[in-house]
C-alpha cells in the first residue's frame, strides 16, 4: 500500500498557567532548547511533509523564537487559535493547510521527550491509531474505554468519567494518527457538551467506532516519554530524564562520565577516545573534545574546541574558545570569546582571557587579565598582570612578542607592543612600546630601559 504524505499538527496554544510564568509554556527549555523545538525535531525525524504548529497564548513570542532558524523552511506552518476552545478546535485551525490525501499525526508542544521510534508504529495504520500508556496513577488523564473483547470504544476525560471509569489504568497520551479525510469529517461533528465546554479531539475515537473505522492502539513502553509538562516540578523531571538519556547515549559511544546524574548537555558534543568528564560539568552549544581531553568538576564549556590531551581543571568557564593540544586551563580560569590557545599553553587559576591569541608554550599561571591582543610563543606572564585594553570608549590591542618575560603586578596600557625577548620588571606600568631584548622597568621614578641587561638563568 502506498504511504500517504505525513502532516504533523503540533498543539502549542496553551497558556500554561501552572508554570506561573510570563513565558509561553512551550518556550520553557529542556536540554537548552524550548520544548517545542524537541517536538519539531521529532516530527522532522519522521520525514513529515508538513509541520503545522497551532499557537495561541504568546503566539508572537513563540513564532519569533523560531523565526530566524525556520524562515526558509517551507514544511513549517504556523496557525493561530484565537480562542482556546479545546484540542479538537485547535486541530481544526490547522486542517485548512493539510491536503485531503495526507496522514495526520497530532503531537503536543509540551510533551518534549517522545521519540520518533515510539510514534512510528502509529503511521502504519490506515484507520485511527492511538498511542496509549498504562500508569499506576492515571489521575488527570483521559481513560481508554474498551468493550469485553478488548476493542476500543472511546475515550473519556477524567472530569466526565464515572467512578468505575476512573479506576482504568490505561490512559490516552493525546497522540494519534489518522487519514486527513476521516479526521476532517469527524472534526465537523464535534460537540462541546462536556464539563469544560470544549471541543475534545478525543471524541473522534467514538466517531470512528460508530463509522466502523478500525481503532488501533500502541502502548508506549517508557511512560516517561509521553508525560506532559505542566508545572516547574514536571519541567525539572523532564530535564533530568532528558539529560540521563543523553548521558547514556554518550557513554555507549565511549565517553567517561564520572557521575552521569550530574551532567548537563545543552547542545551537541563531539569527542575522541578516552575523554573524561567529571561531576557537574555543563556543555552548551557546539563543543568538540579531542582524544584524551579531561574536563574537571563544575566547569562550563560553551561553543568551544579543545585539542587532544588538554586538561581543563575544575570550575573553569570556556566560552567560544579554541584550545590547542596538551594545554592546561584552570582551575577557576575563564576563556571568553575569540580566545585561541596554541599547543602546550598554560592558563592558570583566576586568569581571564578575552579575544587574545596565545602562542605555543606560553604561560599565565596566576591572577591575570589578558584582553584584546596577541601573545607570542614561550612567554611568561606573571601574577597580577593586566592588559589595560579599555580607555573608557574604545578597546585597544596589546602585542607581546616571543620569549617575553612579564614580571608580576604589571600593567600593559594598550595600545602597546612588547618586543621579542624583552623582560618587564615586576610592578611596572608600561605605557610605551618596549624594544626587543633588555629590561624595561616603569615605577615611580619613570619608565627606564636597560639595553644590555641579561635575564637571570636557572641554576643547574
Amino acid at each position: 500500500m502506498k504511504s500517504l504524505p505525513l502532516h504533523v499538527i503540533i498543539l502549542a496554544a496553551g497558556q500554561g498557567t501552572r508554570m506561573k510564568s510570563r513565558l509561553p509554556k512551550v518556550l520553557h527549555e529542556v536540554g537548552g532548547l524550548p520544548m517545542l523545538a524537541h517536538v519539531l525535531e521529532t516530527a522532522q525525524a519522521l520525514s513529515a511533509t508538513g509541520r503545522h504548529v497551532v499557537v495561541g497564548h504568546g503566539a508572537d513570542e513563540v513564532h519569533g523564537r523560531f523565526f530566524s532558524s525556520t524562515a526558509t523552511d517551507r514544511s513549517l506552518h504556523w496557525t493561530l487559535q484565537r480562542e482556546q476552545k479545546g484540542t479538537g478546535h485547535a486541530v481544526q485551525q490547522a486542517m485548512n493547510a493539510v491536503p485531503e490525501d495526507a496522514q495526520v499525526l497530532v503531537l503536543f508542544g509540551d510533551v518534549p521527550l517522545v521519540q520518533a521510534n515510539t510514534i512510528a508504529p502509529l503511521l502504519r495504520h490506515r484507520g485511527l491509531a492511538l498511542l496509549t500508556a498504562r500508569v499506576p496513577d492515571p489521575a488527570g488523564y483521559g481513560r481508554i474505554l474498551r468493550d469485553i473483547d478488548g476493542a476500543v470504544t472511546g475515550i473519556v476525560e477524567e472530569r466526565d468519567a464515572s467512578a468505575a471509569q476512573q479506576t482504568i489504568d490505561e490512559i490516552n497520551t493525546g497522540i494519534l494518527c489518522v487519514p486527513a479525510r476521516l479526521l476532517r469529517r469527524w472534526l465537523g461533528r464535534l460537540k462541546n457538551r462536556n464539563a469544560k465546554g470544549e471541543y475534545y479531539l478525543t471524541d473522534v475515537v467514538a466517531m470512528a467506532v460508530q463509522d466502523g473505522v478500525g481503532v488501533a492502539t500502541h502502548v508506549v513502553q517508557d511512560v516517561e516519554e509521553v508525560m506532559g509538562v505542566n508545572d516547574r516540578a514536571q519541567l525539572a523531571r523532564a530535564e533530568r530524564l532528558f539529560q540521563r538519556r543523553q548521558a547514556d547515549n554518550l557513554m555507549r559511544q565511549g565517553l567517561t562520565l564520572r557521575n552521569p546524574e550530574l551532567f548537563e548537555l545543552r547542545g551537541s558534543l563531539e569527542f575522541g577516545i578516552d575523554v573524561v568528564i567529571d561531576v557537574g560539568v555543563v556543555i552548551e552549544g557546539k563543543v568538540q573534545l579531542g582524544d584524551g581531553v579531561s574536563i574537571g568538576p563544575y566547569s562550563v564549556i560553551r561553543d568551544s574546541r579543545i585539542g587532544a590531551n588538554s586538561r581543563i581543571e575544575s570550575h573553569s568557564v570556556l566560552d567560544s574558545a579554541v584550545v590547542g593540544r596538551q594545554c592546561r586551563v584552570g582551575p577557576y580560569a575563564r576563556l571568553r570569546p575569540e580566545t585561541v590557545l596554541a599547543d602546550e599553553v598554560h592558563v592558570g587559576n583566576f586568569v581571564e582571557v578575552k579575544k587574545v591569541t596565545i602562542g605555543r608554550g606560553s604561560k599565565a599561571n596566576h591572577l591575570a587579565y589578558l584582553g584584546d591582543g596577541a601573545v607570542g610563543a614561550n612567554v611568561n606572564i606573571g601574577a597580577g598582570t593586566i592588559f589595560c585594553n579599555y580607555d573608557g570608549a574604545n578597546k585597544h590591542r596589546t602585542v607581546v612578542g616571543d620569549d617575553v618575560f612579564i614580571g608580576s603586578d604589571t600593567q600593559l596600557v594598550a595600545p602597546v607592543t612588547i618586543g621579542e625577548g624583552a623582560t618587564i620588571g615586576a610592578g611596572s606600568t608600561i605605557t610605551r612600546d618596549v624594544p626587543s631584548g633588555g629590561l624595561s622597568v616603569a615605577r615611580a621614578q619613570g619608565q627606564k630601559h636597560y639595553p644590555g641587561w641579561q635575564r637571570p638563568k636557572k641554576k643547574k
